[in-house]
């Protein structure tokens, strides 16, 4: 199996300017070379039957990308209308500032096969390419947010990857992200 990152994930998860909410003391290479070399702990369906996710032990200081929304933090959460890319629409996000998460125990890549990457416009040499990363302290799945389930059924025109939602899915993603932000440092 040969795992490479999309320029997407590049960029989200290795920014030019280095971010305390991404993966910390690893290149991009470092990171392709290790889910290359080293097996996952566990390996979990994704949404899809293109997606997979990896589930290694943090060998990096990348701390956890998610917090559970308390008395004490919820006056740090913001919000704002953003897109992840020049070619999506900006949708509402919200995130916490100036807090201090726990070191994630676990890196979660996030892989889709070579046959819907090159649907989405994406070519890569490898069978996967990694899309995503999660920061977790358990390994399992963090639901994917509300409205990344709605920009996926909406279709790789709008930044999404086609598969129509699941109202279940959707719904387990509302009970998470009801009581969880995400963090910026």
């Amino acid at each position: 199996m040969s795992i490479v990152l999309t320029d997407f994930a590049r960029t989200r998860l290795f920014p030019r300017e280095p971010r305390r909410n991404t993966i910390q003391d690893c290149s991009p290479e470092q990171f392709e070379h290790h889910l290359n070399t080293v097996d996952p702990v566990a390996v979990l369906p994704g949404y899809a039957p293109f997606c997979v996710l990896h589930v290694h032990r943090n060998w990096t200081s990348t701390r956890c990308f998610a917090l559970p929304i308390t008395g004490a933090n919820r006056h740090r959460l913001r919000s704002a209308y953003e897109a992840r890319t020049k070619a999506e629409l900006p949708v509402l996000v919200r995130w916490f500032e100036d807090v201090e998460p726990p070191l994630a125990n676990y890196l979660i890549a996030i892989l889709y096969d070579r046959a819907q990457l090159a649907k989405e416009g994406t070519a890569i040499e490898a069978e996967w390419g990694v899309v995503g990363c999660l920061y977790t302290l358990e390994p399992e799945e963090t639901p994917m947010t509300p409205i990344t389930l709605m920009r996926n059924a909406l279709g790789v025109e709008q930044g999404g990857s086609g598969v129509p939602i699941e109202r279940e899915a959707y719904l387990r993603s509302v009970a998470f992200w009801e009581t969880h932000a995400n963090w910026r440092g």
